[in-house]
């Protein structure tokens, strides 16, 4: 697989808009804590998982693991103004309701193979409080068909981000902590990429549990 692709116009835009907006807002408006940078690959394909608690998750991870991230976003996100063109900067993709497994999971192989990083919170929604319960089984899946290693990533703290009735986000502490890689699963059978699921949903709780 290609590891040098990726277009010269999106990484552009993504570093502009990464180090304009999301760096100084992560580090300085949410007080922002990272660790575990080092357990990134630089290039190559890599699937990453994440808890999820807040519209503003997709550009922190992507921050955070210092490459672009392809996202699944559900298509109402991009029904949202400056919010939208924001997530299409990181390189996120519409998927609609209802459509099938299948069509999310070609457009997520063909950003892995053009080199990217693709996103995928692991229980598919937010959570009230960021810890995941219900883990599905998509991201083993891909990582089994693109034979990607996954990394698991702790959002801590965006819960508190959004606030009904504002459009502000507030100013509130948060923690991002990146586990130690996966290996992709040798296989489709669903048993093994449970197996998986499972172990990437207690890595991140785990490090969820640590706090700030």
């Amino acid at each position: 697989m290609s590891q040098s692709r990726e277009p010269f116009a999106s990484l552009l835009l993504y570093h502009a808009f990464k180090w304009s907006v999301v760096s100084p807002m992560l580090h300085s408006y949410f007080q922002g804590r990272i660790y575990g940078a080092e357990n990134v690959p630089k290039t190559g394909p890599l699937v990453v998982v994440s808890n999820h608690a807040s519209n503003y998750d997709p550009p922190i991870v992507s921050n955070c693991v210092r490459r672009p991230v392809a996202y699944m976003a559900k298509e109402e996100l991009f029904k949202i103004p400056i919010f939208s063109k924001a997530i299409q900067l990181y390189g996120a993709y519409p998927v609609s309701r209802g459509s099938s497994d299948r069509t999310a999971i070609r457009a997520a192989l063909k950003y892995l193979d053009d080199g990217w990083a693709v996103g995928i919170f692991l229980q598919g929604t937010r959570t009230p409080d960021g810890r995941i319960t219900d883990p599905k089984r998509g991201a083993a899946l891909l990582a089994a068909k693109a034979k990607a290693p996954i990394l698991p990533v702790c959002l801590w703290g965006t819960q508190a981000i959004e606030q009904k009735g504002s459009i502000t986000p507030r100013s509130v502490p948060v923690t991002v902590r990146i586990g130690d890689l996966i290996d992709a699963p040798s296989s489709t059978d669903k048993y093994e990429l449970e197996a998986i699921t499972q172990k990437c949903a207690a890595v991140i709780n785990a490090l969820h549990d640590l706090g700030r």
